[in-house]
């Protein structure tokens, strides 16, 4: 990370807002990726004035939608083949229409809250693509997400200047506590809807 952000700060500046761009893509298709603390440290550099905090923004953004749409694309494309390969052995097929149902029935709400979701953005992307969202709202929707989480961490990083790094702390932390929250809650779900099949019927 340290060589990352020196290499970013020697960087002309188009060429820090296409790095930012390549970075948030590859969090989405390739996880896990610091993508998070990079756009921190990219924030720092617009608050010492070599960089537009707009275009930091809006670079970020871009990256991350982008990202979104390839794995949704992924998804749709190859979603059937790969629950036919049983390539998510860490989930049932059964389960997996599970999950699709619950994106059918919430998954707007899911893909807004999905730049704050740390740890399971490719998932919600290829859920979201295998259970044929609407390829317009739904890319909509996750600009607006990630327009938002990206601006909390372009200002954070511009307000701490210097001091950028100390706030990996509080995104780790973060991050644990929401990545713990959302497998406690597919395993509460994912089991009562186990125990309910297997209920014999009268």
């Amino acid at each position: 990370m340290e060589a990352v952000i020196r290499k970013l700060s020697e960087l002309d500046p188009v060429w820090v807002y296409c790095a930012v761009a390549s970075i948030a893509y590859l969090e989405n298709v390739f996880p896990p990726f610091p993508s998070d603390l990079v756009i921190v440290a990219a924030g720092s550099i617009a608050g010492f004035g070599r960089v537009q905090f707009a275009s930091i923004l809006l670079a970020a953004t871009a990256g991350s939608t982008l990202g979104f749409v390839t794995m949704y694309k992924v998804g749709d494309w190859f979603g059937a083949s790969i629950l036919a390969k049983g390539r998510m052995r860490f989930l049932p097929t059964a389960q997996v229409h599970v999950v699709e149902s619950w994106f059918r029935r919430y998954g707007y709400w899911i893909i807004t809250a999905n730049r704050f979701l740390t740890g399971t953005r490719a998932v919600v992307s290829l859920f979201a693509g295998m259970s044929e969202l609407p390829l317009g709202r739904t890319t909509l929707l996750s600009f607006v997400s990630a327009l938002a989480w990206n601006f909390i961490l372009v200002f954070a990083g511009k307000k701490l200047g210097e001091n950028w790094r100390d706030i990996g702390v509080y995104l780790d932390a973060y991050g644990e506590a929401i990545t713990g929250l959302l497998l406690v809650a597919v395993l509460f779900f994912v089991a009562r809807k186990m125990l309910k099949s297997r209920t014999p019927r009268p």
